[in-house]
């Protein structure tokens, strides 16, 4: 461990650039003053810092939420410490519980290998794959056996595993928490243990877990690690976190015309949480791209652009010109100069009943029928997902081939 105060390591214009690269976006950053002082360490001695991010394979694709944490690592990386992608194959098998108020169904070692197959091949679209470390807890996990399980769980109090929000909630409202669920913040915070990391990021649902690695690497005797959260970011209904079970996620496989034409469909609202937290320009640029807006410009430009950047990240520029111009073809063909205004509120709605209520549909079923047969569209794209929910915002409606409508939504 590094003894060494911060005055033997000073504190120069770059060190302060990197910690305000850390900062950009993260919700906490904990303890700021140990990540400076590991900063400062770095730059006197040249030695990269580790940073780690784990993510469990639970499904086999990344949508872009996934993204804003694998955003910070390459930002770090880019400064010059080693990044590591850990794959949690074996946490998987128990299931993260946070945020939850059931026990999770653990996955099989099949689906687990199933998933986690595409996992760092998706990831490679936001990391430099050539600087990038993989691991797999498995590593080290499985062979640490029933004895080392004892040792481990012997460094950990139950009464400060049950200060974790959701199990307290659980607990209180006599809903069952299963055994195996405790041993979950653990095997996380050994991973800590066994990578020596010196900085792990994630979502702000893993605030407890991530405190848990900080404090076994003390019980272990080493240095222990800074942790860095990020926001959880809104999917398209503007609402929910981005999630595959609610269907409000983009995936970041998703062909380029689908993720060009889902990323305009997001609220005026939601655009500027997805700017902070997914685009790589400046924050100066961000803000004066938003001021902008304020004073008058047409805020469907400002998405357009968050659209393209994103589409070309992942698809490549040419896709993403493609992509924009297949999406302006479609969204001005045969659209009327004159279309009906209608306002709604209660927003999210579910297309069906935005449908219903702007007179575009005699019901919901009828409206879910339409959708079935490929006649509905919102601001030029076929919409295909009856559970479509649309948060506040404005966008044209077009159903079949002659109703139009522009409708607002609000809360």
């Amino acid at each position: 461990m590094d003894d060494m105060s911060p005055a033997e390591h000073p504190v120069t214009d770059r060190v302060h650039a990197a910690l305000a690269v850390s900062l950009h976006g993260c919700e906490e950053l904990l303890p700021r003053d140990e990540w400076l002082r590991k900063l400062a360490r770095s730059e006197a001695t040249g030695k990269p810092l580790r940073i780690k991010l784990g993510l469990d394979p639970t499904a086999p694709d990344i949508h872009v939420g996934h993204t804003v944490v694998l955003n910070k690592m390459r930002q770090l990386q880019d400064l010059g410490h080693t990044v590591i992608f850990l794959i949690g194959d074996f946490t998987s098998m128990i299931g993260d519980p946070s945020g939850r108020n059931a026990t999770r169904p653990p996955l099989t070692r099949e689906q687990i290998e199933a998933n986690a197959q595409t996992y760092y091949r998706q990831a490679s679209l936001v990391l430099d794959a050539a600087r990038t470390e993989v691991r797999y807890n498995s590593e080290w996990s499985d062979p640490l056996g029933a004895r080392g399980m004892i040792e481990l769980a012997a460094k950990y109090t139950l009464a400060r595993m049950l200060e974790r929000d959701d199990f307290t909630k659980r607990f209180k409202a006599g809903n069952p928490i299963s055994v195996h669920e405790l041993l979950y913040p653990l095997m996380q915070g050994y991973d800590s243990v066994a990578l020596r990391s010196d900085l792990e990021i994630g979502g702000t649902d893993q605030k407890f877990n991530l405190l848990v690695g900080r404090a076994l690497q003390a019980e272990y005797g080493q240095e222990p690690q800074c942790i860095l959260t990020m926001p959880l970011l809104e999917g398209l209904d503007g609402v929910e976190k981005m999630s595959k079970s609610k269907n409000n996620f983009i995936a970041i496989t998703d062909d380029a015309n689908t993720l060009f034409a889902k990323t305009l469909s997001i609220s005026d609202v939601t655009m500027w949480k997805w700017f902070t937290l997914l685009s790589f320009r400046p924050e100066a640029e961000i803000a004066q791209l938003r001021r902008e807006v304020q004073a008058g410009r047409n805020p469907k430009d400002a998405k357009v652009m968050l659209a393209d950047e994103l589409t070309a990240r992942f698809h490549g520029a040419a896709a993403a010109r493609a992509a924009q111009a297949d999406f302006q073809h479609r969204a001005a063909g045969g659209i009327p100069d004159q279309i009906p205004e209608v306002t709604l509120a209660g927003a999210p709605l579910t297309i069906g009943q935005l449908l219903k209520q702007a007179g575009l549909a005699p019901s919901t079923s009828e409206a879910l029928r339409l959708i079935e047969q490929g006649g509905v569209r919102i601001d030029g794209s076929v919409i295909s997902d009856k559970a479509l929910k649309l948060a506040a915002g404005t966008c044209v409606v077009q159903v079949g081939k002659r109703k139009f409508a522009r409708v607002t939504l609000s809360a």
